[in-house]
């Protein structure tokens, strides 16, 4: 992805011509966030409070071209800040190129003198000394270790876990560390466990390098690891106290992470933002190619979508659990394939088309929109149905443990009315559930 001042952007047209994209005319936007520590961050804003006081609308005006341009060559570009709004708990969302290059992003939000990236062996040889100059650049009296784990989901587990706890004892480590996750959604899920639970609770920072951690699993404070019955079955909610997304850790990301990633984008859309999808509909071919302008806007709105929902419901308490769409086909399926044969976004994409199906069984939605899923699964490269192995009874057993089950029940979202409406609800037909089941399973 080349490198661009402007590439971020909050509100960029519909794109037909994916060449297009390369220079985009739109500048950033900043927000205003009151009690800035570092004057060097200005936002320009405004905050408005809805009349239920739940969520914090950020409207934001749009900063003059020749104010821009006559400090561009004075200083990097800012990033974007998308806000996760939590009270006490808040925390920004920066999303921009070459933000690794700009040091204080990271140091504002680092409490204490001892910090320890958790990465793995993929990301570790092209990112970790660049994030350690970061942490570390002017800033002398700050030390940091790291801890290198293997690279895949079949590592997310407590064996492996126990790796960064055992180095954050031997370094001695103190209750004013930062843990900072370098690499994709595993090694940010794991490291969030790990601060979660050291010392009952340390400072983390997330730093996601795939799609897929940019767009979903580094923003809104699910943590955890897998089990052999079922996947994040063990872990807690804990927030970061930022999240950091530079945007050209995509350069080095394979195609096949690249397109898992997509499958929680294609997701907001669908049940959430039909705009979105539309958006997502007429340039899926960018994405594809890593327009740097279509992937910043594509992490801005998922980041929104996620900020939002978390704002209002951080426990999943019943509207966050929306996001999961297609997850507990897609779980199922991760678990009894085994853990990394499908990366999680392929599974998602599957679990996906199952669940829009069982949705059209129901008559919630009309076969319209299962042609268009399929269609923009199909562009983005991923699956539209589980692995030929996967059999009716595995899909049921693995379900049965899955966390949206209550009093033995499952819960399953569900699209139902226009694209981009859905329900997580445990009131539907069994025989719906059923049929799906034996039309995308062999046995």
């Amino acid at each position: 992805m080349a490198s661009t001042a402007n590439a971020i952007s909050l509100s960029l047209p519909t794109i037909h011509n994916p060449s297009s994209l390369s220079k985009p005319k739109s500048l950033p936007d900043f927000y205003l966030r009151f009690h800035n520590p570092n004057p060097k961050f200005t936002r320009v804003g405004l905050s408005v409070t809805n009349p239920s006081n739940r969520i914090r609308t950020l409207s934001t005006i749009r900063a003059s071209a020749a104010s821009v341009m006559e400090a561009s060559s004075k200083e990097k570009a800012l990033p974007t800040i998308v806000e996760v709004d939590l009270g006490t708990r808040s925390y920004p969302i920066y999303i921009g190129s070459g933000l690794l290059d700009q040091p204080e992003l990271l140091q504002r939000h680092v409490h204490g003198k001892r910090v320890l990236v958790v990465t793995n062996s993929t990301v570790a040889p092209l990112y970790l000394d660049k994030v350690v100059d970061a942490l570390t650049r002017g800033n002398p009296s700050v030390s940091v270790d790291s801890v290198i784990l293997p690279d895949g989901e079949k590592y997310k587990n407590m064996e492996t876990l126990m790796k960064v706890f055992d180095k954050a004892i031997e370094s001695r480590l103190d209750r004013r560390c930062t843990f900072v996750a370098l690499g994709g959604g595993v090694i940010g899920d794991m490291c969030g466990f790990a601060a979660a639970s050291f010392l009952r609770g340390v400072n983390f920072i997330q730093i996601p390098t795939t799609v897929m951690a940019q767009v979903d699993s580094s923003v809104g404070g699910k943590t955890g690891i897998n089990h052999p019955l079922g996947k994040n079955l063990i872990g807690a909610f804990y927030q970061p106290q930022c999240v950091l997304i530079d945007t050209d850790t995509l350069n080095t990301l394979p195609d096949r992470e690249l397109a898992s990633g997509l499958a929680e984008v294609i997701k907001y859309g669908l049940i959430r933002d039909a705009g979105f999808f539309e958006w997502q509909e007429k340039n899926m071919p960018a994405l594809m190619a890593r327009d740097p302008s279509a992937m910043a806007y594509a992490i801005k709105h998922s980041c929104e979508n996620k900020a939002e929902v978390v704002s209002l419901d951080e426990k999943e308490g019943g509207l966050r659990a929306t996001l999961n769409l297609g997850h507990t086909f897609g779980h199922a399926i991760e678990t009894g394939f085994g853990y990394g044969v499908w990366l999680h976004g392929e599974a998602v994409a599957a679990g996906m088309v199952m669940a829009v199906d069982m949705s059209y069984r129901l008559g919630w939605i009309d076969d319209l929109l299962v042609k268009r899923v399929h269609n923009i699964l199909e562009q983005a490269k991923l699956p539209t149905s589980p692995p030929d192995t996967m059999t009716v009874e595995m899909f049921k057993s693995v379900m049965a443990v899955d966390k949206k089950v209550a009093d033995g029940l499952l819960r399953l979202i569900l699209l139902k009315g226009p694209l981009g409406n859905c329900v997580f609800t445990g009131d539907y037909d069994r025989k719906a559930l059923d049929d799906t089941l034996r039309a995308f399973c062999k046995s």
